[in-house]
């Protein structure tokens, strides 16, 4: 039994919370659920959000802002909140509560509740005599399992609604599927009622993965017409047995001796936590399935596990009382036993999970950069990751270099490689502001900077590897900038030049690759490009500061008129060489005579141009 307890006040509510398990919910000022939580004692676990305020997520913190009311439920024990809990997150969906990734309607094998039963897919599951087998995460195991049960079994899909007192006065007529073996024809007496029926329950044996008895019977059957010589029939039968092995050699064979049970396994990754499921029946693993789960607030992993588990085991209707997990759950379920397994054919069906598992995480991966950069040459970029060791596949590698000349005029440049192409339009040009002095750690620490605070600000996407022109000390200056944005998941490398030494934070020793390898000329030529790019600039600026320090030093001329002179002229040189009148169309007479006079006597000057 239930107790439901509301208040409108915050402050009341929180002063008079009781020290009991149960739910509790929340509230916005707008009355909208914001989040579900359990708890073994409500009064402790809720005071705890506010007295550990300062200690907690900056997602957390705002949801407390918002929250005008809390409404909570008290239950007999804890296990009725955990029910209780996952109930209404699914009717609820609160924002800040874990957001599920498989919101969807998965499809049945439904026996139907017939006098003559029809074996059939369905994704509409209804409270009647009918069996349902499932439900299936993937419709071609479904359509596979449907297809050997027709073939075993030569089961009717015609829909009509056979009645035997019709059946009887031939009300029917057999169609095509009679015809062509498909179909024994209950329609016209061609199987008797009893027969039909038990060919139902040995459908029904295969879907729920009791192969051995079949196998059995049809063997049995296949004995009895070859020994009174019927061989067309014992053919029949082997037929149908080599299908039934066909299968079962498709099917996992985890052990003999496991009968019903259920793997779980988790991995965390970034933002998502990710769970795989497997389901054993005799010995067989008759089921697979994977759930993504993007945690909203500070949950740990056992209870976002623990989540996942009651989630998965209600979308398949499992009965199965032993879980075999990796970590040992607080246990919330009654009459389930958790097994965290040291050795042996459990530990093996967990490393089976945890395989498929990390299959999964990388398909699902790799179809986020496809949306987000198209095709990924993931062969080199894979090997990339594998030989530098990054957390990553390096789609987005971005690359800083600085430059200057004779100890002026200090710049810098980032390049990004987008699948190990150059994407030129991303390209970024910086000059130094903060430091009058030639110190490339100084500039490399101040271009880092400044081009993430901008990411971050404008929320743009990061890069997956970072590069340094340079050594040791240019990549300390490059990590410098990343703390302070605390950017400390990203990759990042620096290589020095002459022996192409590739450096890793916090390794002593450089990491030197073969000198065919792909990775290294992928980086040799990401840092040219960097290099390039930074002269590039570097002498643009060399060549535009000595123009406006010729033009600047002309008597009587400023900023406006220069910037007409350059636009029509486009070139000093040109500026130099024209004559009084087609300076006077531009500038006027006065300042026309003032910029010929000067280039007139100034030789040395037009001579250099």
């Amino acid at each position: 039994m239930f107790h439901v307890k509301q208040n409108t006040s915050l402050d009341i509510v929180l002063k008079n919370l009781p020290s009991k398990p149960g739910i509790y919910k929340f509230i916005d000022d707008k009355k909208n659920v914001l989040y579900v939580g359990k708890a073994k004692n409500l009064k402790n676990r809720i005071l705890y959000y506010w007295t550990k305020s300062k200690n907690i997520s900056g997602k957390l913190n705002v949801l407390l802002s918002k929250t005008t009311n809390i409404e909570y439920i008290i239950t007999n024990n804890e296990h009725d909140a955990f029910l209780l809990e996952n109930n209404l997150i699914k009717s609820l969906k609160p924002k800040y509560n874990v957001l599920l990734k498989d919101d969807k309607t998965y499809p049945w094998i439904k026996i139907t509740d017939e006098e003559y039963p029809r074996i059939i897919k369905t994704r509409i599951y209804t409270a009647n005599n009918s069996k349902y087998f499932g439900p299936y995460s993937s419709v071609n195991l479904l359509y596979s399992l449907l297809e050997i049960v027709h073939k075993l079994f030569n089961i009717r899909t015609c829909k009509l609604n056979l009645k035997e007192q019709d059946i009887t006065k031939n009300k029917y007529k057999p169609c095509l599927e009679y015809h062509i073996g498909n179909c024994k024809a209950p329609c016209i007496n061609k199987i008797f009622k009893y027969d039909y029926l038990q060919s139902i329950s040995f459908a029904e044996k295969v879907l729920k993965g009791e192969l051995n008895y079949v196998q059995n019977h049809i063997l049995d059957k296949m004995s009895y017409y070859a020994s009174n010589l019927q061989f067309e029939i014992a053919q029949e039968y082997k037929l149908k047995y080599d299908i039934l092995q066909n299968y079962q050699s498709k099917s996992v064979v985890v052990s003999p001796n496991f009968k019903n049970l259920d793997a779980f396994t988790f991995l965390r990754e970034e933002k998502y936590f990710f769970i795989n499921y497997i389901k054993v029946n005799n010995g067989l693993i008759v089921q697979s399935h994977n759930l993504i789960l993007e945690p909203q607030l500070n949950e740990t992993d056992t209870e976002i596990f623990l989540f996942g588990i009651k989630h998965i085991r209600d979308i398949f209707n499992s009965k199965n009382t032993n879980i075999i997990v990796p970590i040992k759950p607080i246990n919330n379920f009654e009459n389930i036993k958790f097994i965290v397994p040291k050795s042996g054919d459990k530990l093996k069906l967990l490393k089976l999970s945890e395989a498929n598992l990390k299959t999964f995480i990388h398909q699902f991966n790799l179809n986020k950069l496809k949306a987000n950069y198209g095709n990924v040459n993931v062969k080199l970029l894979e090997q990339v990751k594998k030989e530098l060791n990054l957390k990553a596949l390096p789609v987005r590698i971005e690359c800083f270099d600085v430059s200057h000349h004779s100890g002026n005029q200090l710049v810098g440049s980032c390049v990004v490689f987008l699948n190990g192409k150059p994407a030129k339009s991303e390209y970024r040009q910086y000059n130094i502001k903060h430091t009058t002095t030639i110190n490339d750690f100084l500039a490399i620490e101040e271009i880092v900077y400044r081009r993430y605070k901008r990411v971050l600000d404008e929320n743009k996407t990061l890069p997956h590897l970072i590069i340094i022109d340079g050594g040791k000390g240019q990549l300390s200056s490059a990590l410098k900038s990343l703390q302070k944005l605390n950017l400390n998941d990203i990759d990042i490398i620096s290589i020095a030049k002459k022996l192409e030494d590739i450096y890793k934070p916090n390794d002593t020793l450089p990491l030197y690759l073969d000198k065919k390898s792909e990775t290294l000329k992928l980086i040799q030529r990401i840092r040219n490009e960097a290099h390039r790019f930074a002269i590039s600039f570097h002498r643009e600026k060399k060549v535009k500061n000595s123009f406006n320090s010729v033009l600047c030093s002309i008597p009587n001329i400023g900023e406006k008129t220069i910037q007409k002179l350059l636009l029509h002229f486009t070139s000093i040189e040109n500026i130099a060489e024209a004559d009084i009148l087609m300076l006077e169309n531009v500038v006027g007479k006065n300042k026309a005579h003032q910029i010929f006079n000067f280039f007139r006597n100034n030789y040395f000057i037009r001579k250099n141009l």
